[in-house]
């Protein structure tokens, strides 16, 4: 039983790394545009750049986006975990 209540705790986790509106627009953004610094990202979208370094904190905590330094700045894409995810949540809309 607590096997069960473990996997359902890790799924929680996972749905609350997206059940934010912005967070989906984050990764719908880098589905369409890889590989964008949080300050591009927060230049696309109109949002302080504080607010969106947070998202995508937690979208990469999650394992829904991936992170890599490029010189200064640090990059951003979907995991093919976000991938699945956005796909989704498209079939939803």
């Amino acid at each position: 039983m607590k096997y069960k209540a473990n996997k359902f705790r890790k799924l929680e986790r996972l749905v609350r790394g997206f059940s934010n509106h912005r967070r989906i627009q984050i990764m719908d953004l880098l589905d369409k545009n890889p590989e964008l610094s949080v300050a591009e990202i927060a230049e696309s979208l109109r949002v302080n750049f504080k607010t969106i370094s947070e998202h995508t904190r937690k979208l990469a905590i999650t394992g829904l986006v991936l992170k890599r330094n490029s010189g200064n700045s640090v990059r951003h894409k979907l995991s093919p975990r976000g991938q699945s995810i956005l796909e989704f949540l498209r079939i939803q809309e």
